[in-house]
């Protein structure tokens, strides 16, 4: 009877992990310990045993969400698997603030004419200098 409390007691960064909330258990942990996940409004630690029925407000760069628990995860599945493992209740509000991040999210690229010019840019640059200190 023991062994069956111990493979039920799951903790909150694997859990979050195995569900594809994070894409490292490093990462979620990392989430849990710098706050930005909430049960009850309260912060809560990577550690803490996961339980059907919980809900969690969790917050990372590019979303808001707020889940409900639905059952217990060990391992990391297919997206397709991994959702039936909570029931997504984030409030329109958020879902509103997620569109809106996601439509300005950040892509890497340059902005054209701002920053740093590219390697392209500084070889025709050096090339349009070297012209002109020939004419003079």
């Amino acid at each position: 009877m023991a062994a069956t409390q111990t493979t039920e007691k799951l903790r909150l960064d694997k859990y979050l992990w195995a569900i594809r909330v994070f894409k490292t258990r490093t990462q979620a942990s990392t989430a849990c310990e710098a706050g930005k996940v909430k049960m009850n409004g309260s912060a809560v630690k990577a550690a803490r045993t996961v339980s059907v029925g919980d809900q969690y407000e969790i917050k990372n760069e590019a979303r808001r969400w707020k889940i409900e628990v639905t059952g217990l995860l060990h391992t990391r599945q297919q997206y397709t698997e991994a959702i039936k493992y909570y029931v997504d209740i984030t409030t329109e509000e958020d879902q509103l603030y997620n569109q809106r991040v996601a439509a300005t999210f950040y892509t890497g690229k340059r902005i054209s004419k701002i920053g740093r010019p590219t390697k392209r840019e500084r070889r025709d640059l050096d090339g349009f200098m070297e012209g002109e200190k020939e004419e003079e």
